[in-house]
This record gives structure tokens, sequence and C-alpha cells, in this order.
């Protein structure tokens, strides 16, 4: 399973597909250019985060992503030990728990952080990284942005070939 194209995959597109139509409206009308793009913002940020939770890709992700470490562990015979990810917000920082030396801390943390949508591993409880909702609100603007480039490049040879009179 890839993070990128399970979960933040969707949210570029989404930001992508609201960004060039915005885009297209912004920039033939000075008038109501910034409107449209404070309204083409909103909607990608709501569209990214209602893919975060009602639509439930964060659970599908943290499921996934628990139930591979719960795989990695039962392979290396640790059934003791627990791996979740941080929640409250929920982040990609996995938190390990159970009995385990010194050797077994550092090599499980090495093994968990390699584990696809996982940031890192550690056995303590931190302040969570960054949340994955923040994340998936970061894709869906740069989406949005690379949407308003493409617009601005068709309105670009728009008014390029508007000189033209045959």
């Amino acid at each position: 399973m890839s993070i990128l194209w399970s979960y933040f995959w969707p949210c570029f597109a989404a930001g992508l597909l609201v960004g060039a139509p915005v885009g297209s409206i912004a920039f033939r009308r000075r008038s109501r250019r910034n409107v449209a793009l404070a309204i083409g913002v909103c909607i990608s940020l709501a569209l990214a985060a209602l893919w975060h939770g009602p639509l439930g890709a964060a659970d599908r992700l943290s499921q996934q992503v628990e139930h591979d470490a719960r795989i990695v562990l039962d392979h290396y015979e640790m059934t003791k030990i627990a791996a979740h990810l941080h929640r409250r917000p929920l982040s990609r920082r996995m938190i390990l728990a159970g009995p385990a030396d010194d050797f077994q801390t550092t090599e499980l943390v090495r093994l968990m952080s390699q584990l696809p949508g996982v940031s890192s591993a550690q056995w303590t409880k931190e302040p969570a990284g960054l949340p994955l909702l923040a994340e998936a609100l970061a894709v869906a603007f740069a989406g949005f942005l690379f949407g308003l480039v493409l617009a601005y490049l068709v309105e670009l040879r728009r008014r390029h070939n508007a000189q033209w009179n045959w």
C-alpha cells in the first residue's frame, strides 16, 4: 500500500479539479478575482477534510498501517508488543508499547519507521508530529495552486491568440 496513491492523491486531485476552473474565472474577471480564489481555496480544503473524515480515508489508512505493523511483529514473534498510530490528532507517528530489551527497542523502531504510511516510530508518547489532516490540507492546497498555474497558462494562450484577427 502506498500512502501517496491511497490517501494523498485524491486530496491533490480535489485541489486540482477545483483550482483549474476557479483559476479560469479569476484570471478573466479582475473584479471577482479575490472572491473566486477565496471560495476555491475553501472548497478544495473542505473536500480534503471531507475525504479525511466522513469518507473514512484516515480510518482506512490507520487500520492498514496498524495491520501491517501487526504482521511485522508476528513475523518476528513479538506478540506482546503493541503498535498503533498516534491519535488525538491522528498522525503518521507509530507508538510502540510492551516488554522489550534495548536491542529490540532500537530495531523495532527502525523496522516500524520503514513501513509505508509511517513517518517515524517511538516507544514513548511524546507530542505528535504533524497531524494527518494538516498534511491532507497542505496537499489539497498544493493541488489547488497547480490548478491555478494550469488555468493561468491556458489564459495566457487565450490572450495571445486573441490578438490575431483574420
